[in-house]
């Protein structure tokens, strides 16, 4: 591996948010999710949700090797459920607050919120939104304050909007230099899993579900 290469694979697993990630549900376009992929990859997030809970989506594993993606799959990693509760008991190991897209009367404007604590936002799919049964397990809702006709946005724009105003806010507590939310040691070891997964040449394109 070249100097280069390493010192890339460094500075990225320093930048990696340890405290922060992006739930999918039911999203239907591959597309769509590659283009998450990729977003969240570009503001340091390690590690994605897909939750897949209508019948048709069920399958025992998914492919995520869409162009859309631009390689980022191998770098983020993918935890595919089809369960709710098994989904939210890995968020909630990991993440104090899961904030939900969804419109209702208390729902905050996504410039309102604190995204520099430990945070899960979650988008549901392009027709429905979010499900009724995880809108119960999750802390809050947010919207994207939007002044134009069509009141929406397509679901790999809503993400990459929400995660870049938590890279700003981050940005002003030094959370991608001097106050990194990872530790060295973790760091270390992520940049031991990247130099392994270059070295193998990995690809990680098939996804199994992770509900048992």
């Amino acid at each position: 591996m070249t100097p280069e290469r390493t010192e890339k694979f460094k500075r990225v697993a320093s930048n990696r948010q340890a405290n922060l990630t992006v739930v999918l549900e039911n999203v239907h376009d591959l597309h769509n999710i590659g283009a998450v992929m990729r977003t969240c990859d570009s503001v340091g997030i390690n590690e994605i949700f897909i939750l897949n809970t209508e019948s048709h989506l069920t399958e025992e594993r998914i492919h995520l090797a869409a162009k859309s993606s631009s390689g980022a799959r191998k770098w983020v990693n993918v935890n595919f459920y089809t369960k709710v509760e098994p989904c939210f008991e890995h968020l909630r190991k990991k993440y104090e607050f899961v904030l939900c897209t969804h419109m209702a009367e208390d729902s905050k404007s996504l410039y309102d919120l604190d995204l520099t604590t430990s945070v899960a936002l979650l988008f549901g799919n392009e027709h429905a939104g979010v499900t009724d049964e995880t809108l119960k397990q999750c802390d809050g809702n947010f919207l994207i304050p939007q002044v134009g006709m069509v009141q929406s946005l397509n679901i790999s724009v809503a993400c990459a909007v929400s995660i870049y105003e938590a890279k700003r806010q981050r940005l002003s507590k030094g959370f991608y230099d001097e106050n990194p939310t990872m530790t060295k040691e973790e760091q270390e070891n992520l940049y031991n899993e990247y130099a392994r997964r270059h070295e193998l040449k990995i690809k990680n394109k098939s996804v199994p579900r992770l509900n048992d």
